[in-house]
């Protein structure tokens, strides 16, 4: 009897991911790697204090974690900012929180755009870096158009290269830190707090741009169904997650400015760690320069066709007009409008914006996110529960608050933009849905 019920239901996906498979998952998504790339927009944004900066983002997001992993209790096979907010708070609420997430998926391979353009004319500077944006755009749109897909045994394995490659480089600034004199009083607590260059107004605006190394934690709540005790152990491998990202990005970047302080300029701001790495060991320019371009290009080009099927899901619910977004190419079986439409802006957009300024798009629309995300889940365990527990009070009040002063000092050009694209999207909305009396679904498609 239990065969025949069980066989009626269909393929079921399998409990098999234990609480290592997911912490693991988490830090291949946020990559050992993850601070590097912004180095020197975090530097030159703080004036040094880049670790202060990554310990106070990672206390905002170990908060945030928490309300990431219970709502993923509540909503198991939902797992996106957007639904908790729509169901714990008000439909609207939760369709200005994925609009905030549309600009993020957008945002994000035009970042990896202008990074691996000034990483490649470091290489080769015989094409400009106008000539290498445009190569990198191009390329991305034609393997997105041709549904090229990276597969978990190659995201494992280019995790497992990268930090071998971390390894090198602890190992390299750590001889070179001991190889060299360093009498000044101070000097290993500099890159903490430097009383010469520290403000709060600049500590606050780094640690805004900060949050960029934590972005994608949220991805293991997507696992929910496959994960082994998965009421206990989203919650616990996103929290896990965080902290193991927080402690070795700080502990990256403490090394490197101990190698090259802020005081002195870099040849190059987007391409600030891989000098700094190479001050300790020459052959590591080109070691570090190559492996950040490749996890640059991979997030990229996973970062385009994730913005695509995201419009995707928009135009075939009727949120953007569906006879351009809500098509699917035949052959290729990819939305094929939508890569091009995503390349055209990313090909326009690093024209205008500076690595900085992206990361600041980006965050300004994680950090909305996240704030929904920790108000549902003060809502939910703290407002509709008869028990008033201080826990399901605090941690979702301190995670709100702090992101929402993160999102406050990010810069003023940011934040204009970031509201305009807000504006738009909530005028968009409150035309398509007669003030949100219709629904208006943000829903992806499925693999």
């Amino acid at each position: 009897m239990s065969n025949d019920a069980s066989s009626t239901r269909g393929p079921q996906l399998r409990r098999a991911l234990t609480l290592w498979d997911l912490l693991l998952y988490g830090i291949i998504v946020l990559q050992p790697v993850a601070p590097m790339s912004a180095f020197g927009a975090l530097s030159d944004r703080g004036h040094g204090h880049v670790v202060t900066a990554i310990l106070i983002a990672m206390v905002a997001m170990l908060c945030t974690a928490v309300s990431y992993g219970r709502m993923a209790r509540v909503y198991p096979s939902a797992g996106s900012a957007f639904t908790y907010v729509a169901r714990e708070i008000h439909p609207a609420a939760g369709y200005v929180t994925g609009w905030s997430m549309v600009m993020d998926y957008i945002v994000n391979p035009l970042i990896c755009t202008i990074w691996c353009a000034g990483q490649a004319h470091e290489f080769a500077p015989g094409l400009p870096v106008w000539g290498w944006k445009i190569f990198f755009a191009v390329v991305f749109t034609l393997l997105n158009m041709q549904g090229i897909k990276t597969s978990a045994r190659v995201n494992a394995t280019l995790a497992a290269l990268m930090s071998g490659v971390v390894v090198i480089v602890f190992v390299t600034t750590i001889r070179y830190i001991f190889g060299h004199p360093h009498s000044e009083p101070g000097f290993f607590t500099r890159p903490f707090y430097d009383p010469k260059t520290f403000t709060f107004s600049d500590l606050f605006g780094c640690t805004s741009l900060a949050v960029l190394t934590y972005i994608g934690f949220d991805g293991i709540s997507t696992l929910s169904e496959e994960a082994e005790n998965p009421r206990r152990n989203i919650m616990l491998a996103t929290v896990l997650t965080c902290l193991a990202v927080g402690i070795l990005s700080a502990s990256e970047v403490y090394v490197a400015q101990l190698v090259w302080p802020a005081s002195q300029p870099f040849p190059n701001q987007d391409t600030a760690y891989v000098y700094a790495a190479a001050r300790t060991w020459a052959p590591l320019f080109t070691i570090l320069g190559a492996t950040l371009l490749v996890a640059n290009f991979g997030s990229g080009m996973g970062a385009q066709i994730g913005a695509a099927r995201l419009l995707y899901g928009m135009g075939k619910s009727n949120a953007l007009p569906k006879s351009f977004f809500g098509k699917v190419d035949p052959k290729h079986q990819v939305p094929r409008n939508n890569v091009v439409f995503i390349g055209v802006i990313v090909l326009v957009g690093s024209f205008f914006l500076t690595f900085e300024k992206g990361i600041e798009l980006l965050n300004y629309g994680a950090l909305i996110a996240f704030m929904g995300v920790n108000a549902s889940a003060f809502v939910h365990y703290f407002l509709k529960q008869p028990e008033k527990k201080l826990t399901n009070f605090v941690l979702p009040v301190v995670g709100f608050f702090v992101c929402l002063g993160l999102w406050w000092n990010l810069s003023v050009p940011a934040k204009v933009v970031g509201t305009i694209w807000m504006a738009v999207g909530i005028a968009f909305g409150i035309w398509k849905t007669e003030w949100f009396r219709k629904p208006l679904s943000f829903d992806v498609p499925a693999e």
